[in-house]
């Protein structure tokens, strides 16, 4: 079953159930991939694109909610906390920073990167092999740890 398929079908269930946060979630990535779709681009959806609209969502939410979280906006905070918490359910299961340690390790041994002039390298191949299963602000931070 497709992403797009998938969350017709989840749309569906959350109306019946009615579920305003599962609703708002949903509907954001239906719209993300219909924007995707119909933005003249000419490239087909794959699922390498269906995972980088969902990292961008989660991403655009979480900016969000630190916002939100500055400014004392606890009730914002939380609409975000929960449609990033549907988006996610859609994302493959996220990398504890031990394990992202470790493969960003096997990446830097197999790149041959000794110092920071690397990281670009480094970074491009994580990415790549990475994909959907960490952020890149997370990654980016590893990267500099080891690299220093």
């Amino acid at each position: 079953m497709s992403l797009e398929e998938r969350i017709t079908q989840d749309l569906k269930e959350a109306m019946k159930a009615k579920d305003q946060a599962a609703l708002r979630g949903i509907r954001a990535v239906k719209a993300a991939i219909l924007l995707e779709k119909t933005s003249g681009a000419k490239h087909e959806l794959n699922e390498d694109m269906e995972m980088k609209i969902l990292q961008k969502l989660v991403k655009q939410r979480k900016d969000s909610l630190d916002i939100y979280e500055k400014q004392g906006r606890e009730d914002l905070a939380q609409t975000e906390r929960e449609e990033i918490e549907v988006i996610e359910r859609y994302l493959p299961k996220q990398l504890s920073t031990d394990e992202l340690r470790a493969e960003i390790k096997k990446i830097v041994d197999e790149v041959g990167a000794d110092s920071m002039k690397d990281m670009g390298k480094v970074m491009g191949a994580a990415q790549k092999k990475l994909a959907g299963k960490a952020d890149g602000k997370t990654m980016s931070g590893i990267v500099r740890e080891l690299l220093s």
